[in-house]
């Protein structure tokens, strides 16, 4: 008899998955029982062992693995798909030894614990043992060298090694994986730097990071090769340092540590009351208020990166404002401490410079403490460009071999080597999709976001560069293959999430307008909660070269003309708001990083000084602006700063001088717009006909610059109006509609942005019932003003 143990490996510490039945094409695919245990990465796993006739030796079966868990009940717990990207099947293959001979086929749901420095228990075994793993598909050898602690740096040459650590040699396995042995007590290398010593498909030694590791020791911006370096690790760059073993499973209990070594409690007991008892946050992304931080841009006054702990600092000020979510710009580690973060080269590491992964728990379940959610942005449409000690040429300097990196045929294919390699619109190559332990690094790393950091959703960066627009550097020409494959992973990484947690809520930063974005993986989709809208702010705002042929109406208004504004083109696109969207009036793009736009508040006077009666014009606008997004059909966000009327271009290569002092200006210059946006917020999350997707614009008139739109909900029924025009209509202006769209009744104004607390000149309806009959309303609207009306 041929036996064939097949095991499913979670690579998750919790015991989430239950109840796991294997099946195959053996037996028509009927379930066998398979028997829980913890595997030797600790994590819970399954297994079953089946028996075939010799006769059907070299037969190949394909099989998979149902479960229950918290999606559901007879889940398919196969996530990824077969290495074709013109299918979407999701099984696994097994071929069948000799006869009499016995095999193991292993599925691992995540790398999330097989690769990099790891814990790995012996059956039965307490405390666990070290174990290396690492893909390199092309090295002819592979080993660990460890560090100095008081250095972090080992140079291509190999000085920096310490000699008293012995090397440990990993063996090739399958799957172009090496792994050692299990090293003797896993305690005692904890807190160790180490790379790995490769001998590459050209026979030459190179020194690699960890790109599975969870600590990187530099936390400063020095790269020895490129630029002097006084030899201390808090220089030095993390993208270039030695990775650092560590325990993941413990914490460090207080955020600054009080004692020396600090107390640490294990990671299940930190996360114990995570959510208070009562304070649940936001779980449906419709009812979010996002506000979009760049830690790096915090710690004003100061010029170097804001980290984790001006974070910390700034959730009062958060809470006050009354956002019930932020969305981080990317830290995972990337070169340099001072950039956007988008350009990744350790996908499982926090940023050193920030903190760290303790620092980082801290800070999200300190979120989870006042309600507020945590949306983190995440990079997987290219690597970091200086990615040297990482991703790149990681085991053969040959493109074809680059192992990371998307590279079509071969190097002598092209015209010049660099030829085959693919741009897709981002600012790097397109990563090697059709190589699974690319997209299974990426998925394990939101896995690991949402399991092991609490994050409560994802944004990904451009993801339209990964399903649409991967091209032949070569000729321009489009690569299908890749386009499928980009599709491929997006569909395996909605899928992992959502089998993990079902609520988890995930953004694209799509602007394609395919609605597969937002379609659910089993019916080919995406499997996204919503996109940016990009186009509502072109439309809205302006400011950007990219908003050509839009409405641009704050820019045109900026200028100070009372001519007509396109009202009406910007009126589709407020109507499509309902449609799975996520609203901005700014955002880090568009802060000053992209050409020709700058913060909301110089757009609104043409990037006029902010003083007088400029500024009053400024900030009039400006409250426009944030109404039109914050009330619309979409999820709302805004940019860090706009809450107190931020003016500094924000750019990602002039974040030590664009840092602005958000909480003096809530006391001082800004006092009266933070005001605008608690209230503003507060009936965005208070009013249910404003969180719904219902919409509809019941009155736009260019020449007048005026739109009007309802939000219902049941009973909750609000008329919003808007006007862009320079001067108020104290004589009233009539607004008419079918009674169908806005119901006859007594309408009272319940907002107006122009109020004197806000500083505006208080022109409005206050006090007074008005009548609406036969869809005829008749109202007093302020010049750069925004009215909200609520049926009687």
């Amino acid at each position: 008899m041929i036996s064939v143990r097949f095991t499913y490996l979670t690579g998750l510490k919790r015991r989430i998955f239950r109840n796991a039945r294997l099946a195959g094409s053996w037996n028509g695919w009927a379930e066998l029982p398979m028997t829980e245990i913890r595997a030797e990465d600790g994590c819970p796993g399954f297994t079953a062992t089946v028996e075939f006739n010799d006769s059907e030796a070299g037969r190949e079966h394909r099989w998979g693995v149902r479960f229950d868990g918290p999606g559901g009940a007879n889940m398919w717990a196969i996530n990824l798909e077969v290495s074709d990207g013109e299918s979407q099947d999701r099984f696994r293959t097994v071929t069948l030894p000799g006869p009499g001979g016995s095999a193991e086929a292993r599925y691992y749901f995540t790398d999330s614990r097989r690769l990099g420095a790891q814990k790995t228990y012996a059956v039965g075994s307490e405390p666990p043992d070290l174990k290396f793993a690492v893909w390199a598909p092309n090295a002819r050898s592979v080993e660990v060298v460890f560090g100095r602690l008081d250095n972090g740096y080992i140079t291509d040459g190999g000085v920096g090694i310490d000699p008293a650590k012995p090397r440990i040699a990993l063996a090739r396995g399958t799957d172009g994986l090496w792994e050692s042995a299990p090293v003797s007590g896993f305690s005692g290398y904890v807190g160790l730097p180490y790379m790995f010593r490769i001998e590459n498909a050209q026979g030459n030694i190179v020194y690699r990071t960890d790109i599975h590791s969870r600590w990187q020791l530099g936390r400063g911006d020095r790269n020895p090769v490129k630029t002097s370096w006084d030899g201390n690790p808090d220089t030095l760059d993390g993208t270039v340092s030695c990775s650092v073993i560590i325990d993941q499973d413990i914490v460090r209990k207080e955020f600054e540590p009080a004692t020396s070594p600090p107390h640490q409690i294990s990671d299940q007991d930190f996360w114990a009351i995570d959510y208070p008892h009562g304070l649940l946050g936001p779980t449906e992304i419709q009812d979010l208020v996002i506000y979009e931080l760049h830690i790096g841009s915090l710690g004003y006054p100061g010029r170097g990166p804001g980290t984790l702990a001006d974070a910390m600092d700034l959730l009062d000020y958060l809470s006050d404002l009354g956002v019930n979510a932020v969305e981080l710009l990317p830290i995972s580690e990337f070169s340099g401490n001072l950039g956007w973060g988008y350009g990744d080269t350790h996908h499982f590491v926090i940023e050193s410079s920030a903190g760290g992964r303790d620092k980082y728990k801290h800070f999200v379940r300190a979120c989870h403490r006042r309600g507020i959610a945590v949306i983190q942005d995440v990079v997987y449409n290219h690597f970091d460009q200086e990615a040297e000690r990482a991703e790149w040429a990681y085991d053969s300097t040959k493109p074809e071999e680059n192992i990371y990196y998307w590279y079509e045929g071969r190097s002598t294919d092209h015209p010049f080597p660099a030829g085959g390699y693919l741009d897709n619109g981002s600012s790097g190559f397109t990563p090697r999709f059709w190589e699974e332990p690319v997209r299974q690094m990426f998925i394990s790393s939101a896995a690991e976001f949402i399991e092991e950091f609490h994050v409560d959703g994802l944004r990904v960066d451009l993801t339209q560069a990964i399903h649409r627009d991967n091209r032949l550097k070569a000729n321009g020409w489009s690569v299908r293959n890749a386009n499928l494959f980009g599709q491929k992973f997006l569909r395996e990484w909605s899928r992992t999430l959502r089998m993990i947690r079902p609520a988890v809520m995930l953004v694209a930063e799509d602007h394609t307008g395919w609605d597969a974005v937002t379609k659910l993986p089993n019916v080919g989709g995406l499997g996204f909660d919503t996109t940016w809208f990009a186009e509502f702010y072109h439309h809205l705002i302006g400011d950007s070269n990219m908003a050509d042929g839009a409405a641009r109406l704050l820019h045109e208004a900026g200028f100070g003309h009372d001519g007509p504004l396109a009202m009406e083109d910007f009126a589709g696109r407020l109507w499509a708001s309902q449609f799975a969207k996520v609203a901005y009036h700014e955002s880090h793009d568009e802060a000053g990083n992209a050409d020709g736009s700058l913060r909301t508040s110089r757009v609104a006077v043409n990037d006029a000084a902010l003083f007088g009666a400029t500024r009053t014009f400024a900030e009039a606008r400006s409250r426009v602006a944030a109404a039109l997004s914050i009330l619309s059909a979409a999820t709302p966000m805004f940019f860090m700063g706009e809450e107190v009327v931020a003016q500094k271009r924000c750019k990602f290569d002039n974040i030590a001088t664009s840092k602005e002092d958000l909480k003096g200006e809530r006391t001082g210059n800004g006092a009266k717009m933070f005001r605008y946006y608690q209230d503003l917020i507060r009936l965005r999350r208070a009013n249910p006909a404003v969180r719904s997707h219902s919409i509809d614009v019941v009155h736009v008139l260019g020449a007048n610059r005026v739109i009007a739109f309802t939000r219902r909900q049941g009973s909750h029924q609000l008329l919003i109006v808007a006007s862009l025009n320079n001067r108020p209509f104290e004589q009233g202006y009539v607004i008419q509609t079918g009674s169908d769209r806005l119901p006859s009744g007594l309408w009272l104004e319940t907002f107006n942005s122009d109020a004197g607390i806000y500083g505006g000149g208080n022109v409005g309806n206050y006090g007074a019932a008005i009548p609406c009959n036969g869809g005829r309303i008749e109202l007093k609207i302020p010049a750069n003003g925004v009215l909200v009306l609520q049926r009687l």
